[in-house]
């Protein structure tokens, strides 16, 4: 899942960033509310994590005026302020949660995941079966049969819920990259292809296909 912090505390951005990261989330990451508002109207983020005080424009405009637009992206608002007219006001420009500076990190995962799983209650089933494969996208854990995990990194999880979520389809390597890493990677894209062969070796040589130049297929067990 794709994640956009708009934060002007470089430090405590990048801090996130990093954590979330390792989360097995892909995160971008930008400091000014204008810089914020377009990135959130043109990207595809799964959750944008707003700081209300912020150069350009504050955190409640860039929330309405991606609410007017008609953007439902879920909106987790972090202030240094304190007090129910803050919280009341940033809830009323349309963001789903609230958190005051200063926060913990393991709080605010749990908000994220949280605000994740509450938009996927509304649509297909987070629980993915392949054969005698389970894929819980929402707990992002994989078994084999009635109960062995098989553990997974959080970049392997990461790629294989893309394929999960598209089985049967070709996922080419740059919307992996895009997905599960972020837009400023700047890296070997053969990245992914070391993913796959991970993948590959604990879940079965057969369950990933390569399509010669276009990508990679999740093939449906028979």
């Amino acid at each position: 899942m794709r994640l956009l912090i708009v934060e002007d505390e470089k430090r405590l951005a990048l801090s996130l960033a990093k954590g979330l990261t390792a989360e097995g989330y892909a995160v971008d990451v930008v400091h000014d509310g204008l810089d914020g508002l377009h990135r959130a109207s043109e990207g595809t983020y799964d959750l944008v994590i707003l700081d209300i005080m912020l150069p350009g424009m504050n955190g409640y405009r860039v929330c309405s005026t991606l609410r007017a637009a008609g953007h439902d992206v879920p909106i987790l608002m972090l202030t240094a302020k304190d007090g129910e007219y803050d919280e009341a006001e940033g809830l009323d420009t349309g963001a789903d949660d609230y958190l005051t500076k200063p926060f913990s990190y393991v709080v605010l995962v749990a908000r994220v995941k949280a605000l994740l799983r509450r938009r996927g209650n509304g649509g297909p089933s987070p629980v993915h079966t392949l054969g005698d494969l389970k894929v819980d996208t929402a707990a992002r854990r994989v078994f084999r049969g009635e109960d062995e995990e098989v553990t997974l990194t959080a970049k392997e999880f990461a790629v294989l819920e893309q394929l999960v979520l598209r089985v049967g389809e070709v996922v080419s390597k740059g919307d992996i990259l895009e997905h599960v890493w972020d837009f400023a990677y700047e890296g070997d894209p053969n990245i992914v292809e070391v993913y796959i062969s991970a993948l590959r070796r604990k879940l079965g040589a057969s369950l990933i296909k390569t399509v010669r130049g276009a990508g990679y297929r999740l093939e449906t067990p028979r």
